[in-house]
C-alpha cells in the first residue's frame, strides 16, 4: 500500500514539474510593450517583506487565536 502511494506521489510530482516547465515563457528576457518594471528592492526591504512581515503576521494571528484561552482563574 505504501509503495503504491509513493509511486502515485512521484508521478504527480513529476507531472506537475513537467507542466510548470512547459508553461514557463520561452522568451523571458524580452520585454513586452508597456512593460515598465520598477526599481529593485534593497536587501533590507527584501528581508522585511519576505521574512519579518510573515513572522509578524504569524505571531499576531497566533496571539489573537490564543486570546480566548488566556489566563483563566481555576477555582476548585
Amino acid at each position: 500500500m505504501d509503495k503504491r502511494n509513493a509511486l502515485r506521489a512521484g508521478a504527480v510530482t513529476a507531472t506537475v514539474t513537467l507542466m510548470m516547465l512547459l508553461s514557463s515563457p520561452a522568451m523571458a528576457f524580452t520585454r513586452d510593450d508597456g512593460d515598465d518594471p520598477g526599481s529593485g528592492l534593497s536587501v533590507a526591504q527584501t528581508l522585511g517583506l519576505y521574512v519579518l512581515l510573515p513572522i509578524a503576521a504569524f505571531v499576531i494571528i497566533g496571539g489573537l487565536a490564543a486570546m480566548p484561552y488566556g489566563n483563566k482563574d481555576k477555582k476548585k
